[in-house]
């Protein structure tokens, strides 16, 4: 055997050798490794920011999901808001940008400019329909329950539209307005290190408090 095949040879082992090596620290310690100091020390992030109740995973307080009656639909065959829960922002989610409900799968913005006559035509009729659903003027409905955040997925609203739909929740499952009205104040979370972002109050924590105590 020359020695060309020889070092031919031994750079082909010297290759399987680093591929096997790199293969078992890149694709098996290292993902380990992290895996573990992920568990271990953020293990709520890691996971998801699960949200659970009684042991069941009922959402992520980092993704935003409808709350809507199961049996009733509108016009076009989407389902209507359920008024015992607080209701979240519009979404752009999916094929139809006018529906409010959440596709995660597809999540994203509707990308219509700030004078498209479609966009304006269905901020009116949000409007509209926040107002007629609550009960209150079109004048008095904040302006995150009338556009779609740009993921499309905003778990928030803003401490306005949750107080503003808390005569419609207390009516509708039978509780006092002033017990309603105390635990919006209580999900009323704060700027950012007390300066970055707006308050915000994240609907599905809301309605899981809400619904403890609907049951007293």
């Amino acid at each position: 055997m020359n020695n060309s095949v020889q070092n031919t040879i031994r750079l082909l082992g010297a290759g399987l050798r680093a591929l096997l090596v790199l293969t078992v620290i890149c694709g098996v310690i290292y993902p380990l490794v992290v895996t573990g100091i992920a568990q271990a020390a953020f293990n709520d992030k890691a996971n998801g920011s699960e949200i659970k109740v009684d042991g069941k995973s009922v959402g992520s307080e980092l993704l935003g999901q409808s709350f809507n009656l199961a049996d009733k639909k509108d016009k076009d065959g989407n389902p209507l808001p359920d008024p015992q829960y607080f209701q979240p922002r519009p979404s752009a989610a999916g094929p139809n940008t006018e529906n409010t409900r959440y596709k995660l799968l597809v999540s994203g913005a509707s990308n219509l400019a700030a004078d498209s006559k479609v966009l304006l035509n269905s901020v009116e009729q949000r409007r509209a329909d926040v107002a007629a659903f609550n009960g209150v003027s079109p004048a008095s409905v904040p302006v995150d329950a009338l556009t779609a955040s740009a993921s499309g997925v905003d778990p928030h609203i803003s401490p306005d539209y949750a107080r503003l739909q808390a005569k419609r929740v207390a009516k509708a499952n039978g509780l006092p307005e002033a017990k309603v009205d105390k635990l919006v104040e209580d999900h009323v979370d704060g700027r950012i290190l007390g300066f970055m972002g707006e308050e915000h109050v994240n609907v599905l924590q809301l309605n899981i408090a809400l619904k403890k105590l609907a049951k007293g």
